[in-house]
């Protein structure tokens, strides 16, 4: 904290010194107070509250938005929170309301929004500018789909610019947070928080004195459990923060749930939440046990209307493969930027909603708080709570009985789950053939994670990094080692831009012939929509073979990477980025 008041102070005195140079007013963010955005959702809540039918399901949303927003007024005690709201809930809107509330209540600074995947922070993020109307300019994104620190060091090879070249706003709160509403990935966010980097540390004293609401709790990686869990308890402790562990599958991390050296004293804000799931059941969860792709293509075939989910992107491609030529076919995968895929889930929407034939196989993406609504999903055996989020997309609405609605969990012989996702699945399926009652309930879901982590044990601090942060009268902490050791993705992925559409075109355009007065910030944040991540290992691949290009290196240096091989990616499955010998022929090279 320390090191990062020092760190923003030297930049900020740097660039305003520029800018005095250059005849320029100092340079500030000047964004609306906290009081005004919680004035601005209240009146959009009133609206939204008006256009919406009154069922049975928005009549619940709106009893736990009222609810969460009165537990904001009340005393801060421990400083942990929690909202337990099964999928389809509102627990996105309602969130931001305790965190504004909350925040001006107890004169809190700023509300940070921590979304574990980046294929829904842009969907978020918009969700958040829509409810600020005039004031969307607040709502800061960041997730560093554009971060040169990123890139492998045999890449490095252009300049780095100077930091002049970057003075405009949205950069200045990029970096240092220092806006009233931020959504970032949880990547991001932790990792800063153990880094020993000038540009990921400089933001962390604008965290202290903050709302954080931690969506989807539930995916925080077991290796590093531990040292997030102390990370979390030190922000609320004595850095002035509110914690939110917000989801419907709520990790049992308390010390009365029996997690050794738990969380104490979580105040829960939402109304009762064993009632909320009872209420808000809307399927049945089957397990079928063993099923070959034959007989995985054959449900599809069978159904109209039906969700696939699998555990990697080669097995979807094949089952997509298997069933291209029935009626509404599509295929969902991380190789797509998001923008293409925000499209064909418009046109998934709409043929549900018409009543028309749409079967989708899909990912683990699908389920990471996308809105759609089908009458049977399939998912490939995962942990529990990947169960609940696959099955928050069947019956959404609620429209459907019980029994029509159905959600079947299989095992693939022909698909090994990754490792992670096998030491899950055995818990699961202990849970699925041995509980009785709903199987995504609280107390399933607690029974759940309960296993989980006695198997996981001291793995639960992989690195052991908690042993390295001691308490010594010259605070000599292995900061480095930290920073290595604390990664929560191991496998390292680099963003390329995909000139998909006019927009991404027309803006690669601006980022070669930037105007003076036009803000790269601005440029790059319409630019992440049009990024596609790959392995490291894959981008040094199609950088060789020229498939990729930096884009005006001359001004940013190696910063930005625009696909170059246009045939490589697929209008339905995406980039191609898994097979060297299929790219370099279709990029040319042979």
């Amino acid at each position: 904290m320390l090191f990062s008041c020092l760190i923003d102070a030297d930049r900020i005195d740097t660039e305003n010194h520029a800018r005095y140079t250059d005849g320029k007013a100092p340079l500030a963010t000047n964004f609306p107070n906290i009081a005004i955005l919680q004035t601005q959702l209240g009146q959009y809540l009133q609206e939204l509250a008006k256009e919406v039918k009154q069922t049975d399901v928005n009549v619940l949303r709106q009893h736990i938005l009222t609810h969460a927003r009165q537990q904001a007024l009340k005393p801060r005690e421990s400083g942990l929170y929690s909202l337990t709201v099964p999928t389809g809930g509102g627990k996105t809107l309602t969130s931001l309301a305790f965190g504004l509330d909350h925040a001006a209540q107890h004169r809190l600074r700023r509300v940070i929004y921590v979304i574990p995947f980046t294929s829904i922070i842009e969907q978020t993020a918009d969700v958040f500018r829509q409810a600020m109307g005039e004031h969307k300019d607040a709502v800061l994104e960041h997730h560093s789909a554009f971060d040169r620190d990123k890139l492998p060091e045999e890449i490095k090879t252009a300049r780095k610019p100077r930091q002049a070249d970057y003075r405009d706003k949205l950069r200045l709160a990029m970096e240092s947070w220092d806006a009233p509403i931020v959504v970032t990935t949880a990547v991001q966010f932790f990792e800063s928080l153990f880094s020993d980097r000038t540009t990921q540390c400089r933001k962390l004293h604008n965290i202290a004195g903050s709302v954080i609401v931690l969506d989807e709790a539930q995916t925080l990686p077991l290796k590093l459990l531990r040292p997030i869990m102390a990370s979390i308890d030190e922000l609320a402790l004595n850095y002035g923060c509110s914690v939110v562990l917000c989801t419907a599958t709520q990790p049992a991390l308390k010390d009365s749930d029996e997690f050794h050296n738990g969380f104490n004293k979580v105040q829960e804000i939402a109304p009762n939440p064993q009632e909320l799931f009872e209420k808000l059941r809307r399927t049945q969860v089957q397990d079928l046990r063993v099923q070959s792709d034959e007989q995985l293509l054959a449900y599809l075939r069978t159904h109209t209307q039906v969700l696939m989910i699998v555990n990697n992107r080669r097995h979807a491609r094949e089952l997509f493969d298997g069933i291209a030529n029935e009626e509404g076919v599509y295929h969902l995968t991380t190789s797509m930027c998001a923008e293409h895929r925000s499209q064909k889930l418009l046109e998934i929407r709409q043929r549900l909603k018409d009543g028309l034939a749409c079967r989708l196989v899909a990912t683990s993406l699908i389920e990471a708080g996308v809105d759609v609504d089908f009458p049977t999903v399939y998912r490939a055996e995962a942990g529990l709570d990947s169960i609940a989020q696959a099955a928050g997309r069947c019956n959404r609405e609620g429209r459907r009985l019980l029994k029509d609605s159905q959600v079947f969990v299989f095992q693939s012989p022909d698909w090994k789950a990754p490792p992670e996702l096998a030491q899950l699945a055995a818990p699961m399926r202990s849970i699925l053939r041995n509980h009785e009652g709903d199987v995504l309930a609280p107390e399933a879901l607690k029974s759940y994670f309960q296993q989980v982590y006695y198997a996981k044990g001291a793995d639960l601090d992989h690195h052991q990094i908690l042993n390295k942060i001691r308490i010594t009268e010259d605070c000599d902490f292995p900061f480095q080692d930290i920073a290595r050791d604390f990664r929560m993705i191991d496998s390292h992925m680099l963003p390329i831009i995909v000139p998909f559409d006019d927009v991404a075109k027309d803006n690669l355009k601006l980022l070669r012939h930037l105007p003076e007065n036009m803000s790269v910030g601005k440029i790059a944040q319409k630019l992440q929509r049009y990024v596609v991540q790959v392995p490291e290992r894959a981008f040094v691949q199609l950088l060789k073979l020229g498939a990729i290009a930096v884009v005006a290196p001359e001004k940013f240096g190696n910063q930005f990477y625009e696909l170059d091989a246009q045939s490589l990616y697929s209008p339905i499955a995406g980039l191609n980025f898994s097979d060297p010998v299929a790219m370099s022929a279709e990029a040319g090279v042979f």
